[in-house]
């Protein structure tokens, strides 16, 4: 059985004790979705859940998500606002309703003009960055977020294999990414988890690349394809590196290092084990090759509802990983004006060890389009 809305937010009332302050303020993000289950959208609207580390929770509405509002079975006092009138005097009423001196709040999340409200309506309200401790519970997934998971990678993997299965010589890379939007939704995404990167040649070598619509793919590119689909609230990233038509003795041994460094990570991976240590030996794989100029990243990430969220995978990390994580595990080397190799994975940390979430082959694979 799923916990209910008072449990869930019950845990965030310990995270204020724990870090003595009065309360923990969430904002529309991961955080709060896990929070209430239901997802709002982050807009110029504040909106704005306050669970103390006693007494009940209370939350500031926009007048238009109410009738959402009322679907969570919130239980607490609530202080809705309109655009006609603006929010000041809803803000000045939650903190005089709390009567708080002190306040958590989402480092990353929360956005600077709802900061600005928050100590507009009480000037001597002392606000943290809590965004390491309120993030913390979503690190260790439970078999349900597991399977959304699942399901969003099996997604992905279905969209990957019939989009590679229609690349031909001649294509730009955009129309190769249309197919692949096209694909994604076909095999049931809810919605994609970021921008798909696809990227030819030397287009490759640059990480976060956008698809040109004056790229030709040729014979002997290498073909990275970085994407994902969003599914029942979960985001899937998996990236793929392919060969169209032939691969040269370089690419081929890139390719070998990347997918070296790949599954030595795998191997040291189990519960316990630290974020620093697991990098440690998939980059050192990368620095033993003769590619070690190429190495621009770190191995990976965390991932759940958000693409990127702790652990960061990543030498000076040394927060220990307990079973329930999920990371990737995505070594890659790149060469400005040549090109690059990134394979990644994602990763469930067991007791004993690891289960790859992600089963799309690996081996080096060279398109006979």
């Amino acid at each position: 059985m799923s916990p209910s809305l008072n449990d869930r937010l019950s845990a965030y009332a310990d995270i204020a004790a724990d870090l003595s302050v009065d309360a923990v303020a969430l904002v529309p993000g991961p955080n709060f979705t896990r929070a209430v289950d239901h997802a709002f959208m982050s807009h110029e609207r504040p909106f704005v859940l306050v669970i103390p580390a006693r007494g009940p929770a209370a939350a500031l509405v926009p007048n238009l998500e109410l009738g959402s509002w009322e679907l969570i079975g919130f239980d607490g006092a609530v202080f809705d606002w309109r655009d006609q009138t603006g929010y000041d005097d809803a803000f000045a009423a939650l903190m005089q309703h709390l009567n708080i001196t002190s306040l958590a709040v989402e480092g990353q999340v929360m956005r600077v003009f709802v900061h600005h409200a928050l100590k507009k309506a009480q000037p001597d309200l002392r606000i943290i960055d809590a965004e390491r401790e309120i993030s913390a519970p979503r690190m260790i997934k439970t078999e349900a977020e597991v399977a959304a998971l699942q399901k969003a990678i099996d997604i992905s993997e279905r969209a990957l294999r019939a989009t590679l299965d229609s690349v031909k010589l001649g294509q730009t890379e955009k129309e190769i990414e249309q197919k692949l939007v096209q694909m994604v939704f076909a095999e049931g995404a809810d919605d994609l988890s970021f921008a798909p990167i696809v990227a030819a040649g030397d287009g490759s070598a640059r990480p976060h690349a956008k698809a040109r619509e004056d790229y030709h793919v040729k014979a002997g590119d290498a073909l990275l394809i970085d994407f994902g689909a969003r599914k029942d609230g979960f985001a899937a990233d998996i990236t793929r590196t392919v060969f169209l038509g032939h691969v040269s003795d370089e690419g081929r041994a890139v390719y070998d290092t990347v997918l070296r460094a790949n599954l030595a990570g795998l191997e040291a991976t189990r519960a316990g084990v630290t974020a620093h240590e697991i990098d440690d030996v998939v980059t050192g794989v990368l620095e033993a090759s003769p590619f070690a100029d190429r190495i621009r990243t770190k191995t990976g990430h965390g991932l759940g509802r958000d693409v990127h969220e702790a652990p960061y995978i990543m030498r000076g990390n040394h927060m220990t990983l307990p079973a329930g994580t999920v990371y990737t595990n995505e070594p890659g080397l790149y060469e400005i004006g040549n090109f690059g190799v990134r394979i990644e994975d994602d990763v469930l940390i067991t007791e004993d060890g690891y289960k790859s979430l992600t089963n799309f082959p690996k081996e080096l694979m060279v398109l006979p389009c």
